[in-house]
Protein backbone atom coordinates (compact mmCIF):
# COMPACT_ATOMS: atom_id res chain seq x y z
CA UNK A 1 0.00 0.00 0.00
CA UNK A 2 1.34 3.30 -1.16
CA UNK A 3 0.04 6.92 -0.94
CA UNK A 4 1.42 10.43 -2.03
CA UNK A 5 1.08 14.12 -1.45
CA UNK A 6 1.58 15.98 -4.54
CA UNK A 7 1.76 19.52 -3.69
CA UNK A 8 2.95 22.43 -6.32
CA UNK A 9 5.86 24.75 -4.96
CA UNK A 10 3.89 27.68 -6.45
CA UNK A 11 3.46 28.94 -2.82
CA UNK A 12 3.23 28.22 1.13
CA UNK A 13 1.31 25.87 2.46
CA UNK A 14 -1.53 25.80 3.89
CA UNK A 15 -4.23 24.50 6.49
CA UNK A 16 -6.30 23.21 3.11
CA UNK A 17 -3.29 21.39 1.85
CA UNK A 18 -1.94 20.51 5.48
CA UNK A 19 -5.21 18.91 6.15
CA UNK A 20 -4.96 16.99 2.88
CA UNK A 21 -1.26 16.10 3.84
CA UNK A 22 -2.55 14.91 6.90
CA UNK A 23 -4.97 12.80 5.78
CA UNK A 24 -2.27 10.73 4.06
CA UNK A 25 0.47 10.36 6.59
CA UNK A 26 -2.15 9.23 9.47
CA UNK A 27 -3.82 6.81 6.90
CA UNK A 28 -0.13 5.48 6.11
CA UNK A 29 0.75 5.27 9.69
CA UNK A 30 -2.53 3.18 10.50
CA UNK A 31 -2.56 1.29 7.87
CA UNK A 32 1.21 0.39 7.29
CA UNK A 33 1.08 2.44 3.74
CA UNK A 34 4.58 3.87 2.56
CA UNK A 35 4.14 7.69 2.29
CA UNK A 36 5.73 9.21 -1.00
CA UNK A 37 5.76 13.14 -1.20
CA UNK A 38 5.52 14.30 -4.82
CA UNK A 39 6.81 17.60 -5.87
CA UNK A 40 4.69 18.69 -9.00
CA UNK A 41 6.63 21.40 -10.29
CA UNK A 42 6.07 21.34 -13.87
CA UNK A 43 4.76 24.60 -13.74
CA UNK A 44 8.06 26.26 -14.65
CA UNK A 45 7.24 29.97 -14.63
CA UNK A 46 5.06 29.58 -11.08
CA UNK A 47 7.47 27.11 -9.54
CA UNK A 48 9.92 28.36 -7.19
CA UNK A 49 12.99 26.38 -5.28
CA UNK A 50 12.23 28.47 -2.09
CA UNK A 51 8.31 27.84 -2.05
CA UNK A 52 9.51 23.93 -2.17
CA UNK A 53 11.96 24.22 0.56
CA UNK A 54 9.73 25.51 2.77
CA UNK A 55 6.95 23.13 1.81
CA UNK A 56 9.56 20.63 3.06
CA UNK A 57 10.09 22.41 6.07
CA UNK A 58 6.61 22.74 6.94
CA UNK A 59 5.39 19.90 6.46
CA UNK A 60 8.66 18.45 8.87
CA UNK A 61 7.58 20.84 11.25
CA UNK A 62 4.29 19.51 11.57
CA UNK A 63 5.72 15.86 12.00
CA UNK A 64 5.04 14.51 8.73
CA UNK A 65 7.85 12.47 7.48
CA UNK A 66 7.92 10.61 4.07
CA UNK A 67 9.18 7.06 3.04
CA UNK A 68 10.43 8.23 -0.43
CA UNK A 69 10.46 11.37 -2.76
CA UNK A 70 10.75 12.48 -6.11
CA UNK A 71 10.20 16.00 -8.52
CA UNK A 72 8.10 15.98 -11.53
CA UNK A 73 11.05 17.93 -13.77
CA UNK A 74 13.12 14.76 -12.58
CA UNK A 75 10.44 12.97 -15.27
CA UNK A 76 10.16 14.95 -18.04
CA UNK A 77 10.99 12.35 -20.64
CA UNK A 78 8.94 9.71 -18.91
CA UNK A 79 6.43 12.43 -20.01
CA UNK A 80 7.39 13.10 -23.65
CA UNK A 81 7.34 8.77 -23.80
CA UNK A 82 3.46 8.39 -22.51
CA UNK A 83 2.54 11.30 -24.97
CA UNK A 84 3.81 9.18 -27.62
CA UNK A 85 2.21 6.18 -27.37
CA UNK A 86 -1.03 7.87 -26.49
CA UNK A 87 -0.77 10.09 -29.62
CA UNK A 88 0.12 6.95 -31.58
CA UNK A 89 -2.92 5.19 -30.55
CA UNK A 90 -5.26 8.09 -31.33
CA UNK A 91 -5.73 9.29 -27.93
CA UNK A 92 -4.23 12.45 -28.09
CA UNK A 93 -5.14 15.02 -30.32
CA UNK A 94 -3.65 18.36 -31.49
CA UNK A 95 -5.42 21.37 -31.40
CA UNK A 96 -4.80 25.25 -32.70
CA UNK A 97 -7.89 27.28 -31.60
CA UNK A 98 -7.54 30.27 -29.45
CA UNK A 99 -8.96 30.81 -26.14
CA UNK A 100 -11.01 33.78 -28.10
CA UNK A 101 -12.06 30.79 -30.45
CA UNK A 102 -12.59 28.62 -27.20
CA UNK A 103 -14.85 31.57 -25.58
CA UNK A 104 -16.87 32.13 -28.15
CA UNK A 105 -18.03 28.38 -28.68
CA UNK A 106 -18.69 28.46 -25.07
CA UNK A 107 -20.68 31.48 -25.06
CA UNK A 108 -23.15 29.66 -28.16
CA UNK A 109 -23.47 26.72 -26.22
CA UNK A 110 -24.64 28.29 -23.65
CA UNK A 111 -27.16 30.51 -25.58
CA UNK A 112 -28.79 27.15 -27.11
CA UNK A 113 -29.17 25.78 -23.52
CA UNK A 114 -26.10 23.26 -23.98
CA UNK A 115 -23.77 22.45 -21.89
CA UNK A 116 -20.09 24.24 -22.56
CA UNK A 117 -18.29 21.40 -23.66
CA UNK A 118 -15.94 21.21 -26.03
CA UNK A 119 -17.19 20.29 -29.64
CA UNK A 120 -13.83 18.19 -30.42
CA UNK A 121 -13.60 20.09 -33.79
CA UNK A 122 -9.85 20.03 -33.88
CA UNK A 123 -10.93 15.75 -34.56
CA UNK A 124 -12.02 16.88 -38.02
CA UNK A 125 -8.42 18.32 -38.85
CA UNK A 126 -6.90 17.39 -41.98
CA UNK A 127 -2.94 17.01 -42.44
CA UNK A 128 -3.22 19.63 -44.98
CA UNK A 129 -4.55 22.13 -42.38
CA UNK A 130 -2.29 20.99 -39.94
CA UNK A 131 0.58 21.41 -42.14
CA UNK A 132 -1.07 24.66 -43.25
CA UNK A 133 -1.39 26.17 -39.47
CA UNK A 134 1.81 24.86 -38.20
CA UNK A 135 3.25 26.75 -41.87
CA UNK A 136 1.88 29.92 -40.48
CA UNK A 137 3.40 29.86 -36.95
CA UNK A 138 0.82 28.05 -35.08
CA UNK A 139 2.13 25.28 -32.31
CA UNK A 140 -0.95 22.80 -31.37
CA UNK A 141 -1.45 21.60 -27.89
CA UNK A 142 -2.88 18.43 -26.93
CA UNK A 143 -6.48 17.23 -25.70
CA UNK A 144 -7.27 13.73 -24.41
CA UNK A 145 -10.12 12.42 -26.58
CA UNK A 146 -12.15 11.20 -23.06
CA UNK A 147 -14.01 7.31 -23.61
CA UNK A 148 -18.01 7.47 -23.97
CA UNK A 149 -19.92 6.52 -21.06
CA UNK A 150 -19.41 6.91 -17.82
CA UNK A 151 -16.33 6.55 -14.97
CA UNK A 152 -17.74 4.92 -11.62
CA UNK A 153 -15.90 4.27 -8.23
CA UNK A 154 -16.86 3.84 -4.26
CA UNK A 155 -15.23 6.17 -2.47
CA UNK A 156 -14.06 5.88 0.56
CA UNK A 157 -15.21 8.91 1.78
CA UNK A 158 -17.82 10.17 -0.13
CA UNK A 159 -19.29 6.78 -1.55
CA UNK A 160 -20.17 6.12 -4.96
CA UNK A 161 -18.94 8.69 -7.34
CA UNK A 162 -20.07 8.98 -10.98
CA UNK A 163 -18.44 10.79 -13.72
CA UNK A 164 -20.37 11.54 -17.13
CA UNK A 165 -17.67 11.34 -19.38
CA UNK A 166 -19.44 13.18 -22.16
CA UNK A 167 -20.70 16.21 -19.59
CA UNK A 168 -16.58 17.09 -19.71
CA UNK A 169 -14.34 18.73 -22.35
CA UNK A 170 -11.37 16.62 -23.45
CA UNK A 171 -8.71 18.10 -21.46
CA UNK A 172 -5.81 19.24 -22.87
CA UNK A 173 -2.38 17.33 -21.65
CA UNK A 174 0.15 18.97 -23.52
CA UNK A 175 0.69 22.69 -23.98
CA UNK A 176 1.73 24.38 -27.18
CA UNK A 177 5.14 24.87 -25.71
CA UNK A 178 5.49 20.90 -24.35
CA UNK A 179 5.07 21.15 -21.10
CA UNK A 180 3.15 18.73 -19.91
CA UNK A 181 -0.37 19.56 -17.32
CA UNK A 182 -1.26 18.41 -13.56
CA UNK A 183 -3.99 16.08 -14.98
CA UNK A 184 -1.69 14.31 -17.54
CA UNK A 185 1.56 14.20 -14.99
CA UNK A 186 -0.35 13.11 -11.91
CA UNK A 187 -1.49 10.27 -13.93
CA UNK A 188 1.76 8.95 -15.30
CA UNK A 189 3.37 9.19 -11.94
CA UNK A 190 0.69 7.53 -10.13
CA UNK A 191 1.08 4.98 -12.07
CA UNK A 192 5.17 4.83 -12.28
CA UNK A 193 4.85 4.79 -8.28
CA UNK A 194 2.75 2.15 -7.33
CA UNK A 195 -0.06 4.43 -6.03
CA UNK A 196 -2.58 2.50 -4.14
CA UNK A 197 -4.67 4.84 -2.17
CA UNK A 198 -4.92 8.74 -3.67
CA UNK A 199 -6.16 10.58 -0.75
CA UNK A 200 -7.36 14.47 -1.95
CA UNK A 201 -9.56 17.18 -1.90
CA UNK A 202 -13.41 17.28 -3.26
CA UNK A 203 -12.61 19.64 -5.77
CA UNK A 204 -10.68 16.45 -7.97
CA UNK A 205 -13.77 14.30 -7.89
CA UNK A 206 -14.37 15.19 -11.86
CA UNK A 207 -10.65 15.58 -12.60
CA UNK A 208 -10.60 11.78 -11.17
CA UNK A 209 -13.30 10.51 -13.57
CA UNK A 210 -10.59 11.71 -16.39
CA UNK A 211 -7.73 10.35 -14.62
CA UNK A 212 -9.25 6.74 -14.51
CA UNK A 213 -10.02 6.70 -18.28
CA UNK A 214 -6.45 8.25 -18.75
CA UNK A 215 -5.12 5.78 -16.65
CA UNK A 216 -6.75 2.72 -19.31
CA UNK A 217 -4.98 4.69 -22.34
CA UNK A 218 -1.73 4.30 -20.56
CA UNK A 219 -2.25 0.71 -19.80
CA UNK A 220 -2.63 0.89 -16.58
CA UNK A 221 -5.55 -1.07 -14.59
CA UNK A 222 -7.13 1.91 -12.23
CA UNK A 223 -8.95 -0.52 -10.22
CA UNK A 224 -5.93 -1.38 -8.21
CA UNK A 225 -6.64 2.59 -7.39
CA UNK A 226 -8.68 3.10 -4.54
CA UNK A 227 -10.00 6.92 -3.96
CA UNK A 228 -11.06 9.11 -1.46
CA UNK A 229 -11.81 12.92 -1.75
CA UNK A 230 -12.38 15.15 1.43
CA UNK A 231 -14.92 17.90 1.24
CA UNK A 232 -12.89 20.96 1.28
CA UNK A 233 -13.11 23.74 4.37
CA UNK A 234 -15.04 26.04 4.80
CA UNK A 235 -15.06 29.56 7.31
CA UNK A 236 -17.84 29.26 10.28
CA UNK A 237 -20.62 31.20 8.01
CA UNK A 238 -20.47 27.93 5.91
CA UNK A 239 -18.40 30.22 3.02
CA UNK A 240 -15.40 29.51 0.89
CA UNK A 241 -12.38 29.42 2.86
CA UNK A 242 -10.22 29.74 -0.41
CA UNK A 243 -10.05 33.73 -0.32
CA UNK A 244 -8.40 33.41 3.26
CA UNK A 245 -6.05 30.36 2.90
CA UNK A 246 -3.13 32.82 2.02
CA UNK A 247 -3.29 34.08 5.73
CA UNK A 248 -3.83 30.60 7.17
CA UNK A 249 -0.69 29.42 5.41
CA UNK A 250 1.50 27.31 7.66
CA UNK A 251 3.97 30.02 7.63
CA UNK A 252 2.13 32.19 8.94
CA UNK A 253 0.55 30.22 11.71
CA UNK A 254 4.01 29.38 12.57
CA UNK A 255 5.17 32.72 12.56
CA UNK A 256 2.18 33.69 14.70
CA UNK A 257 3.08 31.40 17.65
CA UNK A 258 0.51 28.30 17.07
CA UNK A 259 2.00 25.07 17.93
CA UNK A 260 2.58 22.38 15.52
CA UNK A 261 0.55 19.48 17.81
CA UNK A 262 -2.07 21.60 17.86
CA UNK A 263 -2.07 22.02 14.26
CA UNK A 264 -1.75 18.47 13.85
CA UNK A 265 -4.56 17.47 16.78
CA UNK A 266 -6.95 19.78 14.98
CA UNK A 267 -6.91 19.23 11.35
CA UNK A 268 -6.37 15.25 12.11
CA UNK A 269 -10.57 15.31 13.32
CA UNK A 270 -11.27 18.07 11.31
CA UNK A 271 -14.95 16.87 9.78
CA UNK A 272 -14.87 13.55 11.25
CA UNK A 273 -17.01 12.36 13.88
CA UNK A 274 -14.39 12.71 16.82
CA UNK A 275 -13.96 15.41 18.46
CA UNK A 276 -10.22 17.50 18.28
CA UNK A 277 -7.73 16.05 21.24
CA UNK A 278 -4.50 17.32 22.00
CA UNK A 279 -2.72 13.70 20.75
CA UNK A 280 0.44 13.25 19.14
CA UNK A 281 0.76 12.12 15.66
CA UNK A 282 1.42 8.09 16.44
CA UNK A 283 -1.46 7.92 18.62
CA UNK A 284 -3.96 10.09 16.17
CA UNK A 285 -3.21 7.85 13.70
CA UNK A 286 -4.30 4.82 15.66
CA UNK A 287 -8.34 6.13 15.53
CA UNK A 288 -8.03 7.33 11.87
CA UNK A 289 -10.17 6.28 9.43
CA UNK A 290 -11.45 8.04 6.37
CA UNK A 291 -15.29 6.32 6.81
CA UNK A 292 -15.29 8.64 9.76
CA UNK A 293 -14.91 11.67 7.79
CA UNK A 294 -18.04 13.29 7.17
CA UNK A 295 -19.78 14.20 3.46
CA UNK A 296 -20.44 17.39 4.53
CA UNK A 297 -18.12 20.34 4.36
CA UNK A 298 -15.44 20.94 7.30
CA UNK A 299 -16.18 24.30 8.89
CA UNK A 300 -12.73 25.65 10.30
CA UNK A 301 -12.69 27.39 13.46
CA UNK A 302 -9.85 29.32 14.47
CA UNK A 303 -11.37 29.89 18.17
CA UNK A 304 -11.15 26.12 18.37
CA UNK A 305 -7.71 25.82 16.86
CA UNK A 306 -6.82 28.65 19.66
CA UNK A 307 -8.30 26.65 22.43
CA UNK A 308 -5.99 23.18 21.40
CA UNK A 309 -2.85 25.79 21.38
CA UNK A 310 -3.86 27.08 24.62
CA UNK A 311 -3.72 23.55 25.94
CA UNK A 312 -0.51 22.99 24.40
CA UNK A 313 0.88 25.50 25.51
CA UNK A 314 -0.38 25.40 29.39
CA UNK A 315 1.31 21.29 28.88
CA UNK A 316 4.61 22.23 27.28
CA UNK A 317 7.99 22.36 29.12
CA UNK A 318 10.28 24.60 29.37
CA UNK A 319 12.59 22.49 27.02
CA UNK A 320 10.04 22.11 24.42
CA UNK A 321 9.96 25.81 24.13
CA UNK A 322 13.12 27.37 25.39
CA UNK A 323 14.82 27.80 21.57
CA UNK A 324 11.84 29.63 20.79
CA UNK A 325 11.21 31.95 23.99
CA UNK A 326 13.18 35.73 24.09
CA UNK A 327 16.73 34.97 25.18
CA UNK A 328 17.28 34.68 29.00
CA UNK A 329 13.89 33.55 29.60
CA UNK A 330 14.78 30.94 32.04
CA UNK A 331 12.17 27.51 33.63
CA UNK A 332 11.09 29.71 36.21
CA UNK A 333 9.40 32.77 33.93
CA UNK A 334 7.98 29.56 31.52
CA UNK A 335 6.67 28.16 34.42
CA UNK A 336 4.59 31.60 35.58
CA UNK A 337 3.59 32.52 31.93
CA UNK A 338 2.63 29.77 30.36
CA UNK A 339 -0.94 29.59 31.80
CA UNK A 340 -1.86 32.86 30.30
CA UNK A 341 -0.55 32.28 26.35
CA UNK A 342 -2.56 31.93 23.71
CA UNK A 343 0.29 32.02 21.55
CA UNK A 344 3.81 31.52 21.94
CA UNK A 345 4.77 34.88 20.30
CA UNK A 346 3.01 36.07 23.71
CA UNK A 347 5.50 35.42 25.83
CA UNK A 348 7.20 38.22 24.56
CA UNK A 349 5.46 40.95 25.97
CA UNK A 350 5.40 39.27 29.66
CA UNK A 351 9.41 38.98 29.31
CA UNK A 352 9.53 42.73 28.34
CA UNK A 353 7.26 43.09 31.82
CA UNK A 354 9.18 41.03 34.03
CA UNK A 355 13.23 42.48 32.25
CA UNK A 356 12.27 45.55 30.38
CA UNK A 357 11.39 48.95 30.73
CA UNK A 358 7.41 49.64 30.50
CA UNK A 359 5.46 52.68 31.32
CA UNK A 360 2.16 51.94 33.24
CA UNK A 361 -0.69 53.76 32.89
CA UNK A 362 -1.70 56.42 35.35
CA UNK A 363 -3.98 55.40 37.74
CA UNK A 364 -6.38 58.03 38.63
CA UNK A 365 -7.50 58.79 42.49
CA UNK A 366 -4.98 55.70 43.30
CA UNK A 367 -1.95 58.43 43.74
CA UNK A 368 -1.87 58.04 47.63
CA UNK A 369 -2.55 54.16 47.57
CA UNK A 370 0.06 53.88 45.24
CA UNK A 371 2.04 55.95 47.64
CA UNK A 372 1.46 53.69 50.80
CA UNK A 373 2.25 50.74 48.25
CA UNK A 374 5.69 52.17 47.96
CA UNK A 375 6.21 52.66 51.37
CA UNK A 376 5.41 48.80 52.46
CA UNK A 377 7.12 47.66 49.53
CA UNK A 378 9.34 44.88 50.87
CA UNK A 379 13.28 45.22 51.24
CA UNK A 380 15.14 42.47 48.84
CA UNK A 381 15.49 39.54 48.04
CA UNK A 382 12.40 38.24 47.28
CA UNK A 383 10.78 35.20 46.46
CA UNK A 384 7.02 33.80 45.67
CA UNK A 385 6.03 34.79 49.43
CA UNK A 386 6.73 38.35 48.90
CA UNK A 387 3.67 39.68 47.16
CA UNK A 388 1.21 37.75 49.58
CA UNK A 389 3.42 39.25 52.57
CA UNK A 390 3.24 42.80 50.89
CA UNK A 391 -0.66 42.36 49.97
CA UNK A 392 -1.12 41.62 53.67
CA UNK A 393 0.33 44.02 54.94
CA UNK A 394 -1.38 46.77 52.39
CA UNK A 395 -4.53 45.22 53.92
CA UNK A 396 -3.90 46.02 57.44
CA UNK A 397 -2.47 49.35 56.43
CA UNK A 398 -5.67 50.54 53.81
CA UNK A 399 -8.34 48.13 54.71
CA UNK A 400 -8.50 47.61 51.50
CA UNK A 401 -9.48 44.26 49.71
CA UNK A 402 -10.01 42.21 46.90
CA UNK A 403 -10.14 44.27 43.91
CA UNK A 404 -9.20 47.33 45.50
CA UNK A 405 -6.62 46.26 47.11
CA UNK A 406 -4.83 44.08 44.01
CA UNK A 407 -6.39 45.73 40.72
CA UNK A 408 -4.05 49.01 41.21
CA UNK A 409 -0.92 47.02 41.73
CA UNK A 410 -1.39 44.89 38.69
CA UNK A 411 -2.00 47.39 36.55
CA UNK A 412 0.97 49.40 38.10
CA UNK A 413 3.40 46.69 37.65
CA UNK A 414 2.22 45.38 34.31
CA UNK A 415 -0.01 47.49 32.90
CA UNK A 416 -2.19 45.19 32.15
CA UNK A 417 -5.35 44.03 33.73
CA UNK A 418 -5.24 40.49 33.69
CA UNK A 419 -2.00 38.46 33.46
CA UNK A 420 0.44 35.73 35.25
CA UNK A 421 0.71 35.43 39.13
CA UNK A 422 1.97 38.24 40.51
CA UNK A 423 3.32 36.02 43.32
CA UNK A 424 5.59 34.75 40.48
CA UNK A 425 6.07 37.25 38.52
CA UNK A 426 7.23 39.96 41.23
CA UNK A 427 10.56 38.57 42.05
CA UNK A 428 11.33 39.15 38.50
CA UNK A 429 10.31 42.21 38.47
CA UNK A 430 12.61 43.23 40.91
CA UNK A 431 12.66 46.02 43.73
CA UNK A 432 14.23 48.88 41.38
CA UNK A 433 11.40 48.16 38.28
CA UNK A 434 8.76 47.57 41.00
CA UNK A 435 9.35 50.95 42.49
CA UNK A 436 10.01 53.07 38.97
CA UNK A 437 6.38 51.70 37.94
CA UNK A 438 4.47 52.06 41.37
CA UNK A 439 6.04 55.56 40.91
CA UNK A 440 4.94 56.54 37.36
CA UNK A 441 1.24 54.70 38.27
CA UNK A 442 0.61 57.00 40.85
CA UNK A 443 1.38 60.31 39.29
Amino acid sequence: MKVRFAPSPTGYLHVGNARIALANALFARHAGARFLLRVDDTDQERSRPEFEEAMRQDLAWLGIAWDETFAQRERLTAYEEAAEALKKAGALYPCFESEDELRVKREQRLKLGRAPVYDRAMLKLTPEQRAQAEAGGKRPYWRFRLADGEIHWDDLVLGKRVVKLGSVSDPVLIRADGTPLYTFTSAVDDLYAGISHIIRGEDHVTNTGMQIDLMRALGGDPANIKFAHLPLLVDQAGGKLSKRLEGLSLRALRQDGMEPGAIVAYLARLGSSLSPELLKLPALATTYELAKISHSPARFDMTQLLRLNRQALHTASYEDVRDRLPAGADAAFWEAVRGNLDLLTEARHWWDVVSGDITPPVIEGEGEYLTEALDLLPAEPWNGDTWSAWTRALKQSTGRGGKALFRPLRLALTGEEHGPELAALLPMIGHDRATRRLELAGL
